[in-house]
C-alpha cells in the first residue's frame, strides 16, 4: 500500500487498541460499492429518530412507545432529517452487503459520492446537491441520540451520534472549483451492533426515495409490521411512530390523501372509525361517544378483512 491514499483503495478501522485496517479495492469496485437492493435496520424503520421537515429543526425531540423512550438533541445545524437518513440506509447496505458476501465487517466505510447518488436516484447531481450531502454529514455527525432501545444485548445510557466521523475528499479542478470525490465515515457502535449481531435487516423498495417525508414513515413502519397481513394503529400511535408534530387533524387530512393517491410502494393504507369497547370519559365526567380512528396498513394483494390490532409498543 505505499505510496496509496487509504480513502481511495478500502475501508479503515481505527481503535484505540488496532492500526489502521485498510481493505483493498479497485478505483472501479469503490465508484459503484454498493449492488443489489437498499436495506435498513429494523429499529431504525420503526421509531422516530429523524425530523421530517426540511427546515432546519434546533428544537429538543423526546418520543415515548410503551416501553420505548427515545431523545433528540439536534446540532447547531439542526436535528438530522429523513433526508439526511438516505446516507444512513447506503451505510447499512453497505454493511449489509459485506455481511452476505462474508467479509469481514469493519465500522468504518469509504464511498464516493457518485454512487450514493446513484442508488438514491439523482443521476446528474448538482452543486447544490453536492452541498446538500455535506450538510447531511454534518447533522449526522452532529445530532446526538439517546435511547433505552438494546442492539447487540447492550444498552447506550449516555448519548450517541449517527457518525462518529465523517471526513469528505476533494479534488481541485483546473478553474479552481472542488469536486466532491470520495466519503469515509465511521458508523455508531449503537446502528453498527444492530446490523452486526442483532440481523433484522429489511430491503427497501426503489421508490422509496421518491416518497415524501411522511409517506417513507408510513412505508417503513408498513415493512416493520405487515408480515404477509394486514395491522391496524389508532391515528395516535401511528402519529407518534411517524415522529409527527403535527395536530392529529392535519395528520388524519395527510392520511386520506396518501390513501387516496394509492402513494405508498408496497401497501396500501385505510382509515375506519370504530366505536371503543369501553366509554370514555372526559375531564368533566361527560361520555365521550366520538368512534376512534384506526389507520390500517395492508400489503397490496392482500385482503383487509383480518387484521392485527397494535395498540402500544
Amino acid at each position: 500500500m505505499k505510496g496509496s491514499h487509504p480513502l481511495l483503495h478500502g475501508k479503515l478501522k481505527v481503535t484505540s487498541k488496532q492500526p489502521v485496517v485498510v481493505r483493498q479495492r479497485s478505483l472501479l469496485d469503490l465508484d459503484s460499492p454498493l449492488h443489489g437492493k437498499v436495506r435498513g435496520e429494523r429499529s431504525v424503520m420503526d421509531f422516530p429518530f429523524f425530523a421530517l421537515s426540511k427546515v432546519a429543526v434546533h428544537k429538543p425531540m423526546e418520543w415515548q412507545l410503551g416501553d420505548v423512550t427515545i431523545a433528540i438533541r439536534p446540532s447547531a445545524t439542526g436535528m438530522a432529517t429523513m433526508y439526511d437518513k438516505e446516507i444512513i440506509l447506503y451505510i447499512a447496505s453497505l454493511m449489509a452487503q459485506d455481511i452476505a458476501d462474508g467479509s469481514k465487517i469493519y465500522d468504518t466505510f469509504t464511498f464516493t459520492a457518485h454512487d450514493f447518488f446513484r442508488i438514491t436516484g439523482v443521476p446528474r447531481p448538482s452543486k447544490r446537491d453536492y452541498q446538500r450531502f455535506s450538510e447531511a454529514l454534518e447533522r449526522l455527525q452532529g445530532t446526538q441520540v439517546r435511547t433505552n432501545i438494546q442492539t447487540g444485548s447492550k444498552i447506550d445510557r449516555g448519548w450517541f451520534s449517527w457518525l462518529s466521523e465523517a471526513q469528505a475528499q476533494y479534488h481541485q479542478l483546473p478553474n479552481g472549483d472542488e469536486v466532491l470525490r470520495t466519503v469515509s465515515v465511521r458508523l455508531c457502535g449503537w446502528l453498527h451492533r444492530a446490523i452486526s449481531r442483532d440481523g433484522h435487516i429489511y430491503h427497501y423498495h426503489h421508490d422509496y426515495f421518491r416518497l415524501g417525508t411522511i409517506e417513507r414513515r408510513l412505508y417503513e413502519i408498513a415493512h416493520c409490521h405487515c408480515e404477509g397481513e394486514s395491522v391496524e394503529m389508532p391515528l395516535d400511535l401511528l402519529s407518534t411512530k411517524v415522529g409527527s408534530t403535527a395536530s392529529l387533524h392535519r395528520f388524519k387530512h395527510h392520511l386520506k390523501e396518501v390513501e387516496a393517491e394509492d402513494r405508498l410502494p408496497e401497501y396500501s393504507i385505510s382509515l375506519k372509525n370504530v366505536v371503543p369497547d369501553q366509554p370514555r370519559i372526559d375531564s368533566r365526567g361527560r361520555r365521550i361517544s366520538k368512534p376512534d380512528t384506526v389507520v390500517v396498513l395492508t400489503p397490496k394483494g392482500k385482503s383487509r378483512n383480518e387484521s392485527v390490532r397494535i395498540d402500544n409498543e
